[in-house]
């Protein structure tokens, strides 16, 4: 099993930036590929952004409404993963969802990741 705990959302204005943070704990090396998905009110789960390990060096993705806006990045020796969002705007307002797997076949699909964080809310006014 691996646990993790999102943190650093908040109410921000646009055009401001927040980083998020996942901590991940227990079976770790079960967490190979990590990412973050969002979720607003009313709506589907959203692919955000994703980092896959691999021998040569993680490789980052991201979903094209925050594709140069976002920075992912990961500390192996912490456990630890980051989301960097700058040039927010309103409809970055949701929960976002810190999430692992080992080997997801579709890392853009929410369904393809078995480990979930609690969520962090991030707001932001125009």
């Amino acid at each position: 099993q691996v646990q993790l705990v999102e943190s650093g959302g908040g109410l921000v204005q646009a055009g401001d930036s927040l980083r998020l943070s996942c901590a991940a704990s227990g079976r770790t090396s079960s967490a190979l590929a990590m990412g973050w998905f969002r979720q607003a009110p009313g709506t589907s789960r959203e692919f955000v952004a994703t980092i896959k390990w691999g021998w040569s060096g993680d490789t980052p993705y991201y979903g094209d409404s925050v594709k140069g806006r976002f920075t992912i990045s990961r500390d192996n020796s912490k456990n630890a993963m980051y989301l960097q969002m700058n040039s927010l705007k309103p409809e970055d307002t949701a929960v976002y969802y810190c999430a692992a797997d080992a080997a997801p076949r579709n890392f853009r699909d929410s369904n393809d990741y078995d480990y979930w964080g609690q969520g962090t809310q991030v707001t932001v006014s125009s």
